[in-house]
Formats: structure tokens, sequence, C-alpha cells
């Protein structure tokens, strides 16, 4: 079976090409285990399924390294684009992408000299608010979760929570370097108010155009980068009256620079870049 193994801000996941492979239904849980594992099989934050769509251009299936699959992944489809357009299975710049969690817009910007895509962006739809929606289990489902209070580890904490496209709580810290990532991400990620867990984000604004972050994923911990957690983490500054609407924010994560801007119109775009690591054959497949 080939691989192409690609990372968007060091967010990194083994993609398959459906275009041209085939695999069970059954076995994907357990190849996004196995390819995942860096020290039995290749190593990645997760699987990626790249195929055809019946309504869009393209689809994009999405694996956690536990095995779980998401609803959708913007550093995943920044890649998911800048492949599909260098395979030549699209051929405008801007083409949709179907996911679990909705379809999205994505323009590639090429370098035509080189015949090679280095920056992506996408449209992430609106972002979803109510608690319903999200989903979150406290209190109204049809309210907006903006500093809602949370007791974990015996301590309460302030979150504002939303959804796009995947569920995520984003909680704002003087210091993103010291914020308690690996203890209280993994005790949010599965409260008992988010049936489905949760992304959780941890922010430190900088200024109104400017913000540091850091994110714990469900299913897979620590990552460098979390393109949907950068959307939500903005839409959380602005909800919160920390940044305003329809500004290009620079998100600071660990694997890099993206670019977010919630618009007028109130769809939030993103803006990054999508790397091809290197591809191959895997030999083995778990049984």
């Amino acid at each position: 079976m080939k691989f192409t193994k690609m990372h968007g801000l060091g967010n990194s996941y083994i993609y398959i090409d459906l275009f041209e492979e085939e695999l069970e239904e059954k076995s994907l849980g357990e190849l996004a285990v196995y390819v995942s594992d860096k020290n039995r099989g290749i190593g990645a934050d997760g699987l990626i399924l790249i195929e055809p769509s019946r309504t869009e251009d393209a689809r994009m299936r999405i694996f956690n390294a536990d095995g779980s699959e998401a609803m959708t992944c913007g550093n995943g489809l920044r890649c998911t684009a800048k492949y599909v357009f260098e395979k030549k299975y699209v051929e405008n710049e801007r083409f949709t992408i179907e996911t679990k969690g909705g379809t999205v817009k994505a323009t590639v910007h090429p370098d035509h000299s080189k015949s090679i895509v280095d920056m992506v962006t996408i449209d992430m739809g609106e972002p979803r608010l109510a608690k319903k929606s999200i989903p979150m289990v406290s209190g109204d489902p049809d309210r907006e979760a903006v500093r809602e209070m949370l007791e974990a580890g015996g301590t309460s904490f302030e979150i504002t929570a939303l959804s796009m496209g995947n569920p995520h709580a984003v909680l704002f810290v003087e210091n993103t370097a010291e914020a308690p990532v690996h203890t209280l991400g993994p005790l949010l990620e599965k409260h008992e108010v988010f049936p489905e867990r949760a992304n959780i984000e941890f922010v430190h604004v900088i200024s109104e155009t400017e913000m540091n972050f850091r994110v714990w994923e469900r299913g897979t911990g620590e990552t460098q980068a979390c393109g949907t957690g950068a959307c939500a983490a903005v839409a959380a500054a602005i909800l919160n009256g920390k940044m305003q609407k329809n500004k290009e924010i620079t998100v600071h994560l660990p694997g890099g620079d993206l670019f977010i801007t919630w618009q007028k119109d109130g769809h939030i775009s993103m803006n990054g870049a999508a790397e091809t690591i290197c591809e191959g054959t895997l030999k083995n497949r778990p049984r």
C-alpha cells in the first residue's frame, strides 16, 4: 500500500490515496493506530484518507492516533487540498472538500513554475456556537458556551466552547509555555459535559491581532498545530471581546503560524502552509 506523509505546521498524518488504493472499512481504526506508531509503524498524529466524493471535488476522512474517527481537521484539509491539486484530481485552484464535519471550500496558491502548492486557504464556514451543536451537555442547549465554569481535578476553570466541525474548549492563560496542557488537557477532553470529547486549547492573547496557542487534541494528545483549534481560539477571543471580526489574526502555534480571519459574512478563513514529507510503500499491515 502506497502512502504519503504530509504535515501542516508539524501536525503530521499518513495519507492514503483512495483514488488509487482500496481499504476495508473494518480495518481503518486499527490501521490508524498502526501507522501512527513511531516505533512499529511510520509515526504520525493519525491517518487521513483522500477519496472521491459523490457530491464534492474530493472527500477527506481522518482517524486519530487512537483509532477513533474525527469530524474534520484544518491542517489535514490544507494538506489534502495540496495533494489533490498536485495530483491533478482537480483542475481549478478553488474547489470543495467533503468531510464528516461538513463541506469546506479550499483555495490553493501554487507556484506554477514548480507545480507545487505551499500555501492553502480554507473557508472553514461558520462556527457553531449553541451548546447542542458543539455538542455540550450543560444548561440551556440553545445558549452559547461563553465564559462557562467547569470543574476538573478539584479546581474550577473558565472555558469558551464551540464547534468548528469538531468540538473545542478554549482557556485563556497568561503564559502558554507554563499552561497545564498535559494535566488539564486530558481531564477536560473527557469531561462529562462533552459527550463526544473535545479538543482543549490554551491561548494567550498578545494583542488585537496576535495570540500564542497550544492544544491538547482528543484522541491524540498535544500536537504541534491544530487548524480547527486555531479557528476556535480566534472565535473565542472575539466572543470574549479580546479581538475583533474582519481582522487577520496571527496564531503562533508550536509548529508555526496560521492566519485566521472571522469575516463579515460569518465564515472563518484559515491560511497556512502544507508540506509533503515523504512517499513510500507500507510493507506490513496490522493483522
